[in-house]
Order: structure tokens, then sequence, then C-alpha cells
């Protein structure tokens, strides 16, 4: 039990460090894009803290798995603004 949480831990640190070495390179003219392809990721992360949120394996569980609803869904409607706003540059002018 111990080393599976220490396992999960250790992949857990893996990706913030992976996640945010990734983001830290890419160009800014490359951001807003790369927002919005993200999205799909966000969607998959939503439906995963859902089965959590809802999984019955306590009340710690069920907390936890609210706040991971709550974020995703934040990053979700986040990313689908910043698109639209991209969008919106290109569009012409009246």
């Amino acid at each position: 039990m111990e080393a599976d949480l220490v396992q999960l831990l250790t992949v857990f640190a893996l990706a913030i460090f992976v996640g945010f070495e990734i983001i830290t390179k890419v160009p800014p003219t490359l951001h807003t894009p790369l927002m919005s392809g993200s999205n799909a990721i966000s969607g998959i992360t939503l439906v995963g803290s859902l089965m959590a949120a809802g999984s019955g394996e306590g009340a710690l569980a069920t907390a936890l798995g609210f706040v991971a609803v709550t974020l995703a869904s934040m990053n979700v409607v986040g990313g689908f603004v910043v698109s639209h706003r991209m969008l919106a540059m290109f569009r012409k002018k009246k």
C-alpha cells in the first residue's frame, strides 16, 4: 500500500516537472493554439475527476474529486474563452 502511494506520488511529481519544462520551452506565439489543443486533454481530466468524485470511496475521495471537477471545469472554460478571443483577432472589423 505504501509502495503504491510512493509510486503514484513519483509519477505525479515527474508529470509536473515534465509539463513545466515543456510549457516553458514553447514560444509565446504558440501558447494560444497549444491551449486550444489542450482542451481535449482537459476534457479527459474532467471525466476522470467526475469518476473520482462519484466513486463513493469515502469523504476524502469525494472532496478531492469535487475540487478536481471544479479546477478541470475552470480549465476547460478558460481554454474556450482564450480560443474565442484568439479567433476574434482574425475576424474582419466592421
